[in-house]
């Protein structure tokens, strides 16, 4: 017998047929023998209309009522499906992350997760109950209603694997895996049937949507098993069949001998590119520039600095898109009065690609391969940056596509043992 933790998003739940159909889901592992705790989001599109309720009141939210606000959608839902399971012949309980005692932070909106209390959800399973808890949620040290912001209950479920000491963590989501690209863009793409969480993080910061980052993130830190699978196939799959479905987002030791270098390549267009150029070269002088970004809460991610030449240099770093005009402001009316850069030049039409796999630090000429396969396509690369297990390059937005299909071509990941 297993201890399972089942976490099943939005669009898993998002009418009575399909809540249904979760809850044929969990009888058959409970009868199967298996303890489990299911960890559930509002319905489909339930989050965005509370917010939109809000912002009918209130143009900019208080974030302390916002957070008693959008944390109803998952008390709806984790009541339906305990009363679902309960329909199948089980016993069934369902609670708020408050009554189960998740202790977060007070930072409302995008609180992070302090400590889980299980002793409430152990009886419980000892007693033969099915546990629903409401992912996204909980509450700081005043009793305060918390959420954790967008995707957190992915963050949800993977702590309370975490604290109950699961065998095993279940992401059951609209798609049955995670896959070597985006098949909407490469239809040869494969599913992988285990990917590392190092690969993981970088894929889900590059841009992949199937986890949240710090889902991972914990998941990695606590070495709790993730699988991630789907919840629209037939609750009467067998369950030998759906326990190795999907990927298994696991340890660099477990994964195959002869697992493919790349794993995969990532990608996000909503990037945007801020050059400062003829920056005086003098000691501080980043910290100047991203100082003041960082001042105004916009993250930066690629960075690059060019050689010294006349004690100038050229600085780039690049931005979310939704932050570029913001970016651009602070830039003209806070830095270039102090460092009198030549000019500032922005470009919100860039994209950045990635390739992605733990086989990089035991192959050499993969920056080569893909840096051909780039220019063979005619595609110039813009800023390039590496770590131990990923390159990314950013180019024109309008090249990402074709930049996807060369280079996933390119590494055979088509062909790749998935």
């Amino acid at each position: 017998m297993a201890l399972i933790v089942q976490k099943y998003g939005g669009t898993s739940v998002g009418s009575v047929d399909r809540i249904k159909n979760v809850a044929r889901r969990i009888a058959k592992w409970h009868r199967a023998g298996h303890q489990v705790v299911v960890v559930v989001s509002a319905m489909s599109g339930e989050t965005n209309r509370l917010i939109g309720l809000a912002k009918e009141i209130q143009a900019s939210p208080d974030p302390r009522e916002l957070d008693v606000v959008a944390s109803t959608g998952e008390q709806v839902t984790i009541g339906l499906v305990a009363m679902a399971v309960q329909e199948e012949g089980l016993k069934a309980k369902s609670y708020t992350g408050p009554q189960v005692h998740v202790l977060t932070d007070s930072a409302f909106t995008k609180a992070r997760i302090l400590e889980i209390d299980e002793k409430k959800i152990r009886a419980d399973l000892a007693a033969g109950y099915v546990v629903v808890v409401a992912g996204f949620q909980g509450a700081d040290e005043h009793g305060n209603i918390t959420t954790l912001g967008r995707g957190g209950s992915d963050t949800s479920a993977v702590a309370m694997a975490a604290a109950l000491k699961a065998d095993e963590c279940l992401i059951y989501t609209d798609v049955d895996g995670v896959y070597t690209t985006d098949p909407r863009i490469v239809p040869e793409a494969r599913r992988l049937t285990t990917v590392t969480f190092e690969e993981m993080l970088e894929m889900a910061s590059l841009g992949s949507k199937v986890l949240q980052i710090r889902s991972v993130e914990f998941a990695g830190k606590y070495k709790v098993r993730l699988r991630v699978l789907s919840s629209l196939t037939g609750a009467d799959l067998p369950l030998a069949e759906e326990a190795q479905s999907g990927t298994l987002i696991t340890f660099e030791e477990d994964t195959p001998m002869e697992k493919a270098v790349i794993s995969g390549i990532a990608f996000s267009r909503d990037e945007a590119k801020i050059t400062l150029t003829r920056v005086p070269d003098r000691p501080g002088i980043a910290y100047q520039i991203l100082g003041a970004i960082a001042d105004a809460n916009i993250d930066v991610d690629m960075i690059v600095q060019n050689i010294s030449v006349d004690g100038t240099t050229d600085f780039s770093f690049t931005v979310h898109r939704n932050e570029y005009g913001k970016a651009m402001q602070v830039l003209q009316s806070t830095v270039q009065p102090v460092i009198q850069a030549r000019q500032i030049i922005g470009d919100p039409m860039i994209c950045k690609v990635s390739v992605v796999g733990i086989g990089m630090r035991s192959h050499v000429g993969i920056a080569s391969l893909m840096f051909r396969t780039l220019s063979e396509e005619g595609i110039n690369i813009q800023m390039i940056t590496t770590s131990e297990i990923k390159i990314s390059v950013v180019v024109e937005d309008k090249y990402m596509e074709l930049a996807v299909r060369a280079l996933h071509k390119a590494f055979g990941l088509e062909q790749a043992a998935a």
